[in-house]
């Protein structure tokens, strides 16, 4: 093998130099050209995700989660302002003649933390309901909040049967729809009163786990399993315009084997968790009872009993207590009797945040709106003169103004007696061995 001159060896020398040296050129032009390029479409996509929530931002990034440190900085901020104070919703419903006294009521069981469904049906004439909706559109408090809404679609009710159901599921729907954030659903009517101020009901609930629904319900039906279970019946509300009453048709039908009937209390108070499954439905249940009850006299005080009692992951959240306190005869008549004042020593025994049914104007509202609501009289108050103006029951949320005309912090709470009243009562019935011995029984 020869070897090269020592000038051919140079020149082999310097090409391989110069090869390597171009190379090394074009390599970096290459490099910065694309790390040019990659700055340009961050900064771009930078731009883009800039629009996007945070979170979803992150999402983005090669798809991984978000750093860890990011969470940690996360949950080391503070949760915002009443974030333990629970919001409740409401529906309050009335007939004819009930304008007044529906309005009373939503006034003494306002607070702008809640939601509220007010409904006349269409046995309350025409102009009622109209003006039912102009009392809400002109009240400074309610346009401020905009949490008071108005049915304006009345619905047809009748008394003992399915439409009264229907009137309720249509109210969870606009609240699930239109009320944010809530905790508790709460069915009301005109009849009905509170006992405590809002500050001391929802002070109360803020120690109650948010999974627990009061419904007050029995699975031993006695009479009533055949004289309602077997007997079939026809709501005219269902498909008229003008009320009538129940009627009945034949020919008798079996008791259900699918499912268990159990009765109690028309009036309830539901965790958003069971109206979700109530109204959505994501099992049949819900719309096979709702059918069934169709058919069913007094189905107000069965189908949530026998929907909740039905479903197993229900079953351990039913407190038995509808949260009223309600006097019957001796015997039972079919409706209970008009509270009065005499009746005023049981009501604050009963520690029930609500009582029913109060007449119109009774003096038993003035004595609950001076010795328990604190609520200043108006001279122009519903029951004293002229109808529409009616005073709030003063809460933290009013601040320093007395009228209660400017919302101030909604998680501000001042509880009074009411609240020592009612935490007795929730002692009773949900930290007490009663709550799970009284479980769909």
């Amino acid at each position: 093998m020869k070897l090269l001159p020592s000038s051919a060896a140079w020149l082999v020398d310097s090409r391989w130099a110069l090869s390597a040296a171009l190379s090394l050129l074009l390599f970096l032009a290459v490099a910065l050209a694309v790390t040019s390029s990659s700055s340009s479409y961050i900064s771009s996509s930078s731009s883009f995700f800039s629009f996007l929530p945070a979170t979803r931002a992150a999402d983005f990034v090669e798809g991984e989660r978000a750093r860890p440190q990011a969470t940690a900085a996360a949950n080391d901020t503070a949760p915002p302002p009443g974030s333990g104070v629970p919001r409740l919703a409401y529906l309050i419903s009335g007939s004819k003649g009930d304008l007044d006294r529906l309005w009373r009521a939503l006034h003494a069981l306002y607070h702008p933390r809640n939601q509220y469904v007010v409904h006349l049906d269409r046995e309350a004439p025409v102009a009622e309901r109209l003006e039912l909706a102009a009392r809400v559109a002109n009240s400074t408090v309610f346009r401020r909040t905009g949490n008071v809404h108005v049915v304006r679609r009345a619905n047809m009710v009748t008394y003992r049967g399915p439409t009264m159901v229907a009137n309720t599921l249509h109210a969870c729907a606009i609240l699930l729809r239109r009320g944010g954030a809530w905790d508790w659903f709460i069915n009301l009517s005109a009849s009905d009163y509170p006992l405590m101020t809002q500050d001391d009901i929802l002070h109360t609930f803020s120690t109650v786990p948010r999974n627990i629904n009061f419904i007050g319900h029995t699975g031993n039906l006695g009479w009533k399993m055949w004289q309602r279970g077997q007997p079939m019946i026809v709501d005219p509300g269902l498909y008229g315009s003008k009320k009538q009453d129940l009627f009945w048709v034949a020919p008798k039908r079996a008791l259900p084997t699918a499912f268990k009937l159990f009765t109690g209390s028309a009036w309830v108070a539901l965790t958003r968790d069971l109206v979700e499954y109530t109204v959505w439905g994501w099992d049949n249940l819900p719309r096979t009872l709702l059918m069934y009850y169709a058919n069913f006299i007094s189905s107000p005080e069965g189908y949530f009993q026998t929907l909740v009692c039905n479903a197993p992951r229900f079953v351990p959240t039913v407190a038995n207590h509808d949260l009223h306190h309600i006097q019957w005869d001796v015997p039972p008549k079919q409706h209970p009797r008009a509270l009065a004042l005499a009746d005023m020593p049981g009501m604050l025994a009963s520690g029930a945040p609500f009582a029913r049914k109060f007449p119109r104007d009774d003096p038993v509202l003035d004595a609950i709106d001076d010795g328990l609501l604190a609520r200043p009289r108006l001279t122009n108050n519903i029951g004293n003169g002229t109808a529409g103006e009616v005073a709030f029951v003063p809460g933290g949320w009013c601040g320093a103004d007395a009228t209660c005309q400017a919302v101030d912090n909604d998680w501000v709470l001042r509880p009074g007696p009411g609240a020592e009243r009612f935490g007795r009562l929730i002692d009773r019935i949900v930290r007490s061995k009663t709550f799970l011995n009284r479980q769909c029984k």
